[in-house]
């Protein structure tokens, strides 16, 4: 199965991991993970983070320690639909946050023709003060990227 999945990835935290542990689960040992990473144009929209290369050498940190070498694929975008529009994906992985570009996205493939994605949506990852991980809360020195108080 391929499956994408997309984000800013930035201080890479427990939310993050659960997210890209969820879309290696649903490829399947003979599947294949399409990662879309926010360019730097794309991600400095929202606030001041990491450059791209910092972010990527993070990622592919994390996923080498869980041995995923071999089946997925980094891909910097430039929109919040990457290629998930055109590209011959089975399934995408979302958050709460982004579960609405998902239907975005399966509106405009339906248009195209194209199948829909399946959606698989993972609930928020919680801190221990109730509220979501997020790399803006880790930047303010909120919690760490375990979701533990500072």
């Amino acid at each position: 199965m391929k499956v994408c999945v997309g984000g800013t990835f930035d201080i890479l935290h427990k939310g993050h991991k659960i997210l890209l542990d969820k879309a290696f689960q649903v490829a399947g040992k003979k599947g294949f993970v399409y990662i879309g990473m926010a360019s730097d144009n794309l991600s400095r929209k929202k606030q001041d983070i990491n450059e791209y290369n910092i972010r990527k050498k993070n990622l592919k940190e994390y996923l080498s320690e869980k041995e995923f070498s071999d089946s997925f694929s980094i891909i910097k975008i430039n929109t919040k639909y990457g290629l998930a529009i055109e590209e011959k994906y089975d399934a995408i992985i979302v958050s709460p946050e982004t579960y609405k570009i998902a239907e975005q996205i399966n509106k405009k493939r339906a248009k195209l023709g194209k199948n829909n994605l399946k959606i698989y949506k993972i609930p928020f990852v919680i801190a221990e003060d109730g509220k979501p991980i997020s790399s803006t809360r880790i930047r303010n020195k909120e919690i760490n990227k375990e979701g533990k108080l500072l």
